[in-house]
């Protein structure tokens, strides 16, 4: 099961940042006087406190994205480089959209699990995966252009695969804080998954390992019983041991269900032994040796067979 922290790339560094000391002072002191501030905000509302925070929070690679740095930020629209000079008009400090918005969720102690809505969430959704993909290699030195670039390339894959209107149903989930506290995008989605239900490819038995190529054809067979895959189980570092993947595990396969899969399906590492209790747990069960082709690190498992 994947974790880590959400920290979106930082934006490019202000232009004048490296004049001296005085250029400096005189850009703090500039920034300072901004209305939108990088700092949390607690402020009063009917009873309730209110906190919005900014990006630049977790762009300075904070393990925890509700804290907050010193500097502010001029900008309300922050020009988060996807890629370099790639346009985007996502909004980091955006306030979380209503789980009402949302056709499937699952509410569980103080977070809410359901389909991701808004691009924000498909963004951090994206960056939560190149967090755990590059894990434990901190000591790169490429290592952020590296997740950057990841990132980038899964977002955009992420919604093309989620705006498909045949032969498959892809819904992104998302883990997400619910509580009175009006939060930004950013300080709410702690953790994420895919679910993919589509009848089975010509020649196909059991769904292909990540990254591996499929040999079939790309032509379903609408005789056979729909199958629902999961897959990109992501949980923020911080968020872990709260019940956050169980949950969303539940409410994709309920998806899967409603959607007409017969049989769900995961494939996991043969050495992720958290990842193994959680699956047997909630009723996950290896898929015959004979039935599927097993790498030598991946074993798929099915739910409902």
């Amino acid at each position: 099961m994947a974790t880590g922290a959400v920290t979106p790339p930082p934006p490019p560094p202000a232009a004048g940042a490296r004049r001296g000391v005085r250029a400096r002072g005189i850009l703090h002191r500039r920034l300072a006087a901004s209305s939108m501030k990088d700092e949390s905000v607690i402020s009063t509302n009917g009873g309730n406190e209110e906190m919005v925070t900014d990006s630049l929070n977790v762009a300075r690679g904070l393990s925890h994205p509700g804290l907050s740095s010193s500097l502010s930020n001029k900008a309300s629209v922050v020009p988060t480089p996807l890629l370099p000079n790639e346009p985007s008009d996502l909004r980091f400090n955006r306030l979380r959209p209503s789980i009402d918005e949302s056709k499937y969720k699952r509410l569980f102690d103080c977070y809410v699990a359901r389909e991701a809505v808004i691009d924000e969430e498909y963004w951090i959704a994206a960056w939560l995966r190149a967090e755990d993909h590059f894990e434990g290699q901190s000591g790169n030195r490429y290592v952020e252009s590296f997740k950057r670039k990841f990132a980038s390339q899964e977002f955009h894959a992420l919604k093309k695969r989620c705006s498909k209107q045949h032969g498959e149903k892809y819904i992104c989930f998302v883990a997400v804080k619910n509580d009175d506290l009006r939060r930004t995008v950013l300080n709410s989605v702690v953790g994420t998954l895919d679910v993919c239900v589509r009848h089975p490819l010509h020649g196909e038995k059991f769904p292909e390992e990540p990254g591996r190529s499929s040999l079939h054809c790309r032509i379903y067979q609408p005789d056979q019983p729909k199958f629902g895959y999961l897959t990109n189980v992501c949980v923020a570092k911080y968020a872990r041991r709260q019940g956050i993947a169980s949950n969303m595990l539940l409410l994709a396969i309920d998806a899967a269900r409603i959607n007409g899969a017969e049989n769900i399906y995961i494939h996991v590492h043969k050495d992720n032994l958290p990842a193994w209790r959680l699956y047997n747990q909630i009723g996950f069960k290896m898929v015959d040796q004979d039935g599927a082709r097993h790498s030598s690190d991946l074993c798929l498992l099915t739910f409902g067979s």
